[in-house]
């Protein structure tokens, strides 16, 4: 099949529309991902107990450690490939692919060893209650060991995000989220498993998914249908990903840093304050993950004219994505705004207990400032999608600095209120960051472009 029908070229077009067209299908994999997560939860909720969906809450900043990095690092890994794609050079594309295969093989050994040992200490670290500590453990060490289908999953759509296929891996996804939901309820109903049965239904499907994403590259398109010799190691591909890469998934780790002092802040108010944030925080992502695919999009976007040399079309993609999250971020909380209580209410059952009560503040209080994220997303990945993960890596920095601070003046406090806008603190601080560092390298490239141009004539 050839690979120009299942591939865009985001070097030509409307920037609006491009983005728009390319995000979509990222958006639509999101929101239904986060929905089998939110099923996830209810089923917990409602079929194991509060304290078992405490238990599930608590491992939530491990995850984001873990698949933070993972996400991160492999959408900084697909940088090479669609910067390749987009200045014509198929070769390069197909040499970074196999390497990356070889450096996803040392990932996947040494973190799942590394995570697996280390859950329990983890788990102590952001002071888990003892009375759901077994249960945390169980499930997170299940997510740990399923890590290697994680990133082959990350690895397969991102490559096929690269050139420009935004839609086999949703189609993927939405296949796999619906096993997922089969499995759970299988897991957790008729075989009784608890919060085990959650963790193996994610693994499982996982694997589907990036089975599915393996056999689509391979068979179905001739994307990375190799000549010979460009399978072979090399040591310069290898380099050129990690660089880009790992610093993202640093970036990410670091930001997760965050979240684990927060979690460790949340557990000190008992584990009523864990369910009330367990349950405002799904709620929160099922309607901020569009808004990171957005993100997602605007790297790849951006990746593929900055090898083509058009900064002319990078500024006026940060234009057309700040107003896609802008319209967004004020439909979310209108939406919010109403529907709030309902959704409160599907997750625990009533909305009139007290962990009830505490994720409706949680979400009256975050859902205004969800532009702060929307921004963050858009310049984050713009940074990333020229290369510069390693600059990138200070956002993180300061999302951390931001969730320390309202953590600890939420632990001194005893404040749940500062809890729920600790957050937002965090992602205006690496915005900023990230608006400027944008501007800088921007200026830099045309500066550049326009000495070039000046020498050829």
């Amino acid at each position: 099949m050839n690979a120009s029908r299942q591939t865009r070229d985001l070097t030509q077009g409307r920037p609006l529309t491009q983005i728009l067209l390319f995000a979509l299908p990222l958006v639509a994999g999101t929101l239904f991902q986060q929905f089998y997560s939110f099923v996830d939860t209810v089923m917990v909720g409602r079929f194991v107990g509060v304290d078992a969906l405490a238990a599930v809450g608590d491992t939530y900043s491990l995850n984001f450690l873990t698949l933070g990095f993972i996400q991160g690092a492999y959408v900084g890994f697909g940088i090479p490939l669609s910067q390749s794609w987009g200045a014509g050079e198929p070769e390069e594309l197909r040499r970074y692919y196999w390497n990356g295969w070889y450096l996803s093989a040392v990932v996947a050994v040494v973190m799942t060893v590394l995570t697996t040992v280390f859950a329990g200490p983890l788990l102590h670290l952001v002071q888990t209650p003892e009375d759901i500590f077994q249960e945390a453990l169980a499930y997170v060490r299940i997510i740990f060991l399923g890590l290697p289908v994680t990133i082959l999953y990350n690895y397969g759509a991102n490559t096929l995000r690269s050139v420009g296929d935004s839609r086999h891996p949703l189609y993927f996804l939405l296949i796999s989220s619906g096993v997922n939901i089969l499995l759970d309820y299988l897991f957790m109903v008729p075989l009784q498993l608890g919060v085990r049965g959650a963790a193996l239904a994610t693994v499982l499907s996982q694997a589907l998914s990036g089975a599915l994403c393996l056999w689509w590259l391979h068979s179905k398109t001739d994307v990375v249908a190799s000549q010979p010799g460009e399978q072979q190691f090399s040591g310069r591909h290898v380099k050129r990903m990690c660089v880009v890469g790992l610093p993202m998934g640093f970036e990410y780790a670091v930001s997760a840093l965050g979240a684990v002092v927060l979690q460790g802040a949340i557990n000190s108010l008992g584990t009523t304050a864990i369910a009330a944030q367990t349950t405002g925080e799904k709620i929160r992502q099922m309607f901020t993950l569009p808004m990171e695919s957005v993100g997602m999009a605007m790297a790849t976007y951006v990746g593929q004219n900055f090898g083509a040399k058009r900064m002319d079309r990078i500024r006026q993609g940060i234009r057309s994505g700040l107003l896609i999250q802008a319209v967004y971020c004020v439909l979310a909380w209108l939406v919010l705004f109403v529907g709030k209580r309902p959704f409160v209410a599907l997750v625990l059952g009533d909305s009139t207990s007290a962990a009830a009560q505490g994720a409706l503040q949680y979400l009256t209080l975050i859902s205004p400032l969800f532009l702060l994220l929307g921004m963050l997303m858009i310049f984050r990945n713009t940074l990333q999608g020229m290369g510069y993960s390693s600059y990138a890596l200070l956002s993180g920095v300061a999302e951390l600095i931001g969730r320390s601070v309202g953590s600890a003046i939420a632990v001194t406090l005893t404040s749940f209120a500062v809890i729920s806008v600790t957050n937002p603190m965090a992602w205006g601080l690496a915005m900023c960051y990230c608006a400027g560092m944008v501007a800088h390298f921007l200026r830099k490239h045309e500066r550049l472009l326009r000495e070039e141009n000046s020498r050829e004539q």
